[in-house]
Parts: C-alpha cells; structure tokens; sequence
C-alpha cells in the first residue's frame, strides 16, 4: 500500500490540488483532494496515462528507412515492399529487443498503455515456430522489460486481396488457417500470464486479409476481448472493397458484422458522411494514428463530423516512426485546421473550452475503451498509470488547469514529461525511463544484425 500526494491532478470531474492517491497492489483504491496527513509527495502536475491502441513495434525498426524517393507513384504500397524486405531478417530475438525499446520510447513519450496489432507469426521461411505463439510471447516479454501495460492483438492475416485472394511471397511470416491461428491464441494467452493485468483480443487484419466467413469465426474466438481491424486507411483499398462487393469497407463492416463497443477500426480515413455517422452510432472506437497516417500519406479522418455525430476515437503510433502522445493529439487537431482552415476544431462545447482538454478527454476514454482495461482515468477501480508535467516547465509553469493541457500538448510536448507510473511504479524520472541504457543497448545490437 502506497498514499502518493500529486500537487495538483486531472480528475474525472476536474482538476484539483494536493491529491492523495491510494495505490495497492498496482490499482487505485482511494483518492482525497485537498489532502491532509502524510505521503510521498510527487511535485508536479498528475495526468491519468494516455492508452496507445495501435502499434507494430517490430517496424520500429525500420524507422527512416522508407524516407528515400522512389517512383513516381511513391505511396503507402511502395512503403509496404520495404517493410516486407525488413522483416525477412527479424528473428525471435530481435523482435523481441526492437520491441522493448519502443514499448520504452511510448512509456517516455506519454503513453502508459498498449493494445500491440500483432501479425509477425511464422519463421522467415513461413513456418511456424514450435511454439506457434513464440513471437507473441516476445512481445509479452517486451512489455516486461519495458513496464507498458498491455492489451495483445494477434492477428490473422490469410489472403492478400479482397475476395480470398492467395497471399504473397512477401506475407508468407503472417499467414494462417483459423485452425491454426486458434492454437496460436491459446499460447498467446498463456504467454499474457506473468503480466500483471494484460489483457488478450485478436485482429482481423483487414477486409483484403480475411474473408467474411473468416471474420465471423474469429470475432467469437474471444467473445468477451477487443477486436481491431484495419479499415479504409487506402483509397486503392476503398476502390478494391467496391470492386469486389459494391460497398465500402465501413458500409460492408457494419452491414456484415455485429460491430459494437469491443472494435476498434483503426485508420477509417475514407469515409462518407453516411459511413460516419454509422460508425460513430456503433459504439465502435475509432483507431487513429496521426503521425503514421501522414508519414504514409493516407489522408486526414473526417474528425469534425465524427465528433458531431457522437463518434468515439483514440490514438495509436502504428509504425513507431515517433513515439510522442502529446505529439499524436496535435497533429490530429492540425491536421483537421489544415483541410477545414480553421482552428480549434475538435473541441465541442461552448466558446472557451480548451481544445488539449477535448483531445486529452476524448483519448482516454476511446483508448480505455479500445484496448479493453480500466485505464485513462485517476479513479478509484482504475489501474494507477499515471503521466507527471513538469510544472516548472518554462512553457507550462504559467499555465493552470485546462491551460496545462493545451501548452503541453500543442507547445512543449513530451519534453514537459517529469515521471510517468505505471501500475503504481515509477518508470520514468526526469525524462528518462530507468532501463533506457540496457533497452538501448539491445537495440542497437539487434540493428545491426538486421542492416548489416
């Protein structure tokens, strides 16, 4: 049992000043504003940690090695052939040392939880592991060694097409029956074991990568955990559902399947309006990952009109080519200014609301939702997973309440990250997360293996 005293923190119905936390055994059981009596005192300013609910960790490695022009029709599927090229070299081990290190990036840059989109499986030849679980029990132990908390995601991946197309050369490492998948999941399970409060989903990987029939079987494989799916993130993609079905990929999703409250479609960057609204009125979290989606190109979600017709969202880092949460919510808010040329857009609610509160809020919540633990609040129940700015931060120190939001999102960013807790353990100090040098130092050796 630990009672910690935050000078000031975000609540669920506001800020408030010397705040005592009672953690135990990693949750919080009581919180007491205005605080009396004694504790371990954080100065500082205590924020619930922000959930990230999409990542490939293992591409962290390849980070800046798709920065090269190539031919004219440079796009998200020229990017793709570079990162079948780098995987071919991942081993075990690698993966396992490449993920570590960004899990412990995340941890740095702001965020306290995971939901890990899983779909590296097989040996670099397309056999299974003798344990078929072997890479998903790395990642298990990366988020050991990093702290994160995790929600894990294997992934089925089948054909490379819509309409049950036979995989590629280049998908060979992802590939599998739903036979099989099912016992990889059963030792995914197994390997979540030593991990305090992880948490097992699964992933369709997307329309193109599982036919209907697949992806019904596999929404009751874990009838109670979260589904994600990639949906929409590529117009080619949107032409191709169209080709093969007569409707979109959301409009086929949410026609064809019970989508509800449990998935998360992650990207669903081309929408109409009508595919909005409908995905806003599921439930459903929508999966953004705003640096990733301008790295490749994407295009810009329609967050305006989602927000308007109620719709949830969350934030994720995808390929990991930057690890920075504060990062992410800018970029989503500018790059709605960008195509609407307005300002503070994704903020609903009456003139002098803050638009860091809205981002920050709405966040949490879909990113709690998403990756299916009690996380993103500073509440009692709720996992003690917690992010601490520097209040003597040059860019935050005149600030106050909502105003901390908004100068730590959109002017200092992560550098005004003092500690970030997880689990009622203190990770990050200063900056800088206590294992950085050993992660590091796997990571580095692990590179050069892959690019000699």
């Amino acid at each position: 049992m630990r009672r910690l005293i935050f000078d000031h923190a975000l609540l669920p119905d506001g800020w408030a000043d010397r705040v005592a936390l009672t953690i135990s055994d990693g949750w919080i059981e009581t919180i007491e504003p205005d605080a009396a009596g004694e504790g371990e005192r954080i100065a500082g300013i205590a924020l619930p940690g922000m959930p990230d609910l999409h990542s490939h960790a293992f591409q962290r490695g390849m980070a800046g090695l798709a920065e090269t022009r190539g031919p004219a029709s440079d796009s998200f599927w020229t990017w793709r052939q570079v990162m079948y090229r780098f995987l071919d070299r991942l081993t075990p081990e690698s993966v396992e040392a490449v993920s570590a290190y960004a899990m412990m990036q995340m941890v740095e840059g702001g965020f306290t939880a995971l939901a890990e989109f899983h779909y590296l499986h097989h040996d670099s030849a397309g056999q299974p592991y003798a344990d078929r679980a072997e890479l998903s029990a790395r990642i298990a132990a990366a988020a050991g060694a990093s702290g994160i908390g995790l929600t894990l995601l294997p992934v089925f991946y089948a054909h490379s097409g819509f309409g049950g197309l036979p995989p590629t050369e280049g998908q060979r490492r992802f590939v599998n029956d739903l036979d099989g998948f099912a016992r990889l999941l059963e030792g995914a399970g197994k390997a979540l074991a030593a991990l305090p409060d992880a948490r097992l989903g699964l992933a369709p990987h997307s329309l193109r990568a599982a036919t209907p029939e697949e992806i019904t079987a596999l929404a009751g494989m874990v009838p109670d955990g979260p589904v994600h799916i990639h949906i929409a993130e590529q117009m080619q993609e949107v032409e191709s559902c169209l080709a093969w079905s007569g409707r979109r990929p959301v409009e086929w999703l949410l026609e064809n399947q019970q989508v509800d409250g449990r998935w998360c479609l992650v990207h669903a960057t081309h929408l109409l309006p009508s595919e909005t609204a409908a995905l806003a009125a599921s439930g459903a979290v929508a999966g953004l990952c705003p640096l990733t989606e301008a790295n490749l190109g994407d295009g810009i979600f329609d967050g305006v009109n989602y927000l308007a017709a109620g719709g949830r969202y969350g934030i994720g880092s995808d390929s990991n080519i930057e690890l920075d949460a504060p990062g992410e919510l800018k970029i989503l808010e500018y790059s709605q200014r960008l195509r609407d040329r307005g300002r503070n857009l994704l903020v609903q609610g009456q003139e002098g609301a803050s638009t860091g509160r809205a981002l920050y809020s709405a966040a949490l919540a879909g990113g709690a939702q998403a990756l299916g633990r009690r996380i993103g609040a500073l509440a009692a129940g709720h996992r003690a997973d917690i992010v601490v700015l520097d209040a003597d931060h040059p860019d935050i120190a005149l600030a106050r309440g909502d105003r901390w939001l908004d100068a730590y999102i959109f002017v200092a960013g992560k550098a005004a990250i003092d500690r970030v807790i997880i689990g009622g353990e203190v990770l990050v100090e200063g900056g800088r997360h206590r294992a950085r040098d050993a992660l590091a130092a796997r990571y580095r050796a692990a590179l050069v293996g892959l690019r000699a």
